[in-house]
């Protein structure tokens, strides 16, 4: 399941993160990456544990988990601290599989990675080229976003960034293991949350909005990883 969450960040926020990264130093994005990854993989990131990145990770963080709609699609157990990236001048990322388990820096528990989600930090008229391609089962799909929107779609999913012809983009990516590792499951349960959702602000709460809550919920206590 691939989902567009608009406006996760407000455009205060956006202004934050831009002026401070414009002032930061970036490493090479190889540094986070394995040996394959490392083959196809050109752009620029900030420090994996440096205090600016855990300080911008934190609201990015704050942010998704306070939003209903990644809650829902996501199932968050937990949240690998984001990541926060810059593309200018041809850099790319090939086609390219997320790595099942991260590890992150500090002594944090290892967690799997089920989620992958990239917020989106430039405005889609601000660089050239540097759409995020993702490729599924049903095809295709190419991502530019207005920044402050965020993209979520399954780490098992073959994607890439497409060479940055003119300007720069920015963005913040991270990995979130969910409750529910399928995500054809997750899907089941966030399309039945949203029709719930739906039911019940049409026509209120009823016994049948009651009982497919139950359903809900039943599912997620059967499937839920905890």
């Amino acid at each position: 399941m691939m989902l567009h969450i608009p406006g996760v960040l407000t455009p205060e926020q956006v202004t934050y993160f831009r002026q401070r990264l414009a002032q930061t130093d970036w490493v090479d994005g190889r540094a986070s990456v394995g040996e394959q990854g490392a083959q196809v993989k050109r752009n620029r990131q900030l420090a994996e544990g440096s205090p600016l990145a855990l300080e911008l990770g934190e609201i990015v963080s704050r942010a998704l988990m306070a939003n209903p709609l990644f809650f829902a699609a996501a199932l968050p157990l937990r949240i690998l601290p984001p990541f926060f990236n810059s593309y200018a001048g041809g850099e790319h990322y090939g086609l390219h599989i997320d790595g099942a388990i991260r590890t992150p820096k500090g002594g944090m528990q290892s967690m799997r990675a089920d989620v992958s989600s990239t917020v989106f930090l430039s405005e889609p008229e601000e660089y050239e080229g540097g759409e995020l391609v993702v490729v599924d089962s049903y095809g295709t799909h190419e991502v530019k976003l207005p920044a402050g929107d965020v993209i979520v779609y399954p780490s098992t999913s073959v994607h890439r960034v497409l060479p940055v012809t003119g300007g720069e983009r920015i963005c913040s990516f991270l990995w979130t293991q969910s409750m529910v590792r399928d995500d054809w499951k997750r899907s089941m349960l966030f399309e039945l949350d949203q029709n719930i959702q739906q039911v019940r602000a049409a026509h209120g709460d009823s016994e049948a909005t009651v009982g497919l809550t139950g359903h809900y919920h039943n599912l997620l206590r059967m499937w839920a990883e905890i």
